[in-house]
């Protein structure tokens, strides 16, 4: 049996990647911040009868989850064979009045937290000489600019250049390492907006914004056999967004 890992998981993309894993007969270990939000997860993956899973109540940018994600690495059934690094904020802000607050949240959680994610992850498949697929959750807006989101911008570009830089470090332990940049995307979060989805359905080429599953087909891709020899790479999901760019009205 394989395992994989998934943060940020307890709603949106990242539930949805755990609900697609969890059908196709994998263990997966996941985590949320919120205990509320993973216990209703939970709750519904019982009631769908997956239930090969651990969840794990904790900040995926802390000390504390990676030591703990380190335990049940070790004690839970299956071999590791892929990270899904998913958990990330967004904090939206004019570059005039952005706080430094702000700054050291998004850096902390962005790009801190995964960084280490895929260290630890990474150290474990090389101590076991496993092969191991990482996928990083990275945004269009770390390829074009969008209003207001300079600093979650810039913690995306960074994470792409990341995923590029690792095949150096990866690759001769035959781990891959690849990001995906989603564009707009219906979920529990978007979903709060009213205008969200026919703005968005307005100023995309494929008139529409993206589901969740949408974004899960393309991770599950990079994590399969199927991938085996794609690395380094960033794949934009965006409906054809960031070929014109335009910013959404509200």
């Amino acid at each position: 049996m394989k395992k994989f890992v998934v943060t940020g998981a307890g709603q949106g993309i990242g539930f949805e990647l755990v609900k697609q894993l969890l059908g196709q007969g994998h263990f997966v270990i996941w985590n949320e911040i919120d205990s509320l939000v993973l216990d209703q997860a939970s709750k519904t993956l019982n009631k769908l009868g997956l239930s090969q899973f651990i969840g794990i109540q904790a900040d995926a940018a802390s000390e504390d989850f990676l030591q703990e994600l380190a335990q049940v690495l070790d004690s839970s059934p299956g071999v590791l064979a892929g990270v899904v690094c998913n958990a990330g904020i967004t904090t939206f802000g004019d570059f005039w009045t952005y706080s430094k607050e702000s700054m050291d949240q998004i850096l902390r959680v962005n790009l801190v937290g995964t960084f280490f994610l895929i260290q630890m992850t990474a150290r474990f498949l090389k101590e076991r000489e496993l092969p191991g697929s990482i996928v990083v959750m990275s945004s269009v807006t770390g390829h074009q600019a969008h209003p207001d989101l300079a600093a979650y911008g810039m913690t995306k570009a960074a994470l792409n250049q990341l995923v590029k830089n690792l095949v150096i470090d990866l690759s001769p332990c035959q781990i891959r390492i690849n990001a995906i940049s989603p564009g707009a995307t219906i979920t529990e979060r978007t979903s709060q907006n009213k205008e969200y989805q026919s703005d968005w359905s307005e100023i995309t080429p494929l008139g529409k914004a993206a589901d969740v599953s949408d974004i899960a087909a393309a991770t599950l891709f990079f994590l399969s056999d199927q991938a085996k020899h794609i690395t380094g790479q960033t794949l934009v999901i965006d409906g054809g967004w960031t070929s014109v760019s335009p910013a959404p009205k509200h």
